[in-house]
């Protein structure tokens, strides 16, 4: 088999095609450096992502275990409720239902004066409920004594008929309260 010999032509022709590749190749030099560069500048931004990364998951795992023991309190604290918050949720849900924002308010003003409130029941109160079984047999006495007059009264000529005038203007007074 034998080789062909190129002609001085095509020999021109391939040099000339080489010189514009060499020429090419020397154009393209500046850029694939200019692309090395910034592949080098991306790869130091990757690692400063990376390191920032790290530092993310660092944090995050130092957050999680601070958070894991009170979520196990929690947790505790919840299967402890669990039953009786089963047990008031249809009551939360009626009471939530059917409380309007001015009950709301009267509940915010009752609790502010609650302190105020207390003060004065032990202050005023409490004494006075002390005293109420001392007083129980006192009452019964003066309702004893007054059964007395009115018996004695009743036999008095002439106050039988007052008393029923009394009693009826009282009956009267009555129905018009009952009406109103």
């Amino acid at each position: 088999m034998r080789l062909p010999v190129p002609t001085p032509r095509e020999v021109l022709t391939v040099l000339d095609r080489a010189g514009d590749a060499v020429e090419q190749l020397l154009g393209a030099v500046p850029r694939v450096m200019g692309l090395l560069g910034a592949a080098d500048a991306l790869l130091d931004d990757v690692t400063a992502l990376i390191q920032r990364i790290e530092g993310t998951r660092a944090s995050a795992d130092e957050l999680i275990a601070r958070v894991e023991s009170p979520v196990d309190r929690l947790v505790v604290l919840l299967d402890a409720l669990e039953p009786s918050l089963v047990t008031l949720q249809p009551t939360l849900e009626r009471l939530a239902d059917t409380t309007e924002r001015h009950e709301i308010d009267a509940l915010v003003t009752l609790v502010d004066h609650l302190p105020t409130l207390v003060a004065q029941l032990e202050r005023d109160i409490m004494p006075i409920l002390g005293t109420l079984g001392s007083v129980a047999p006192d009452l019964h006495d003066l309702l004893q004594v007054s059964q007395e007059l009115n018996e004695m009264l009743a036999k008095v000529p002439g106050l039988g008929r007052i008393k029923r005038r009394v009693e009826a203007q009282q009956a009267a007074d009555a129905a018009d309260a009952a009406d109103a």
